[in-house]
């Protein structure tokens, strides 16, 4: 799902394992801005903890070594369902 527009963003939710307590991210979904700003959310899976990271779309090459992390962007919005 790939688009060249501003309006696409990433949809994430953050897992903590139980086995050691490390946090990951699991992408479920898309979010598309409309012309008002809201925003249209799909999602491919329901976070079981209830919260979404939704951030701008940003290509494999334009992350860092460790893909997207949470203090590296600052166009993320953190919603709890």
């Amino acid at each position: 799902m790939e688009s060249s527009g501003k309006n696409f963003k990433v949809v994430y939710t953050i897992v903590e394992r139980q086995k050691d307590k490390r946090k990951f991210w699991l992408r479920i979904g898309a979010a598309f801005t409309n012309r008002d700003g809201s925003l249209n959310v799909h999602l491919d899976a329901v976070p079981t903890n209830g919260q979404l990271q939704i951030r701008d779309y940003r290509p494999l090459s334009e992350r860092g070594e460790h893909g997207q992390s949470a203090h590296d962007d600052e166009s993320a919005l953190a919603l709890a369902v």
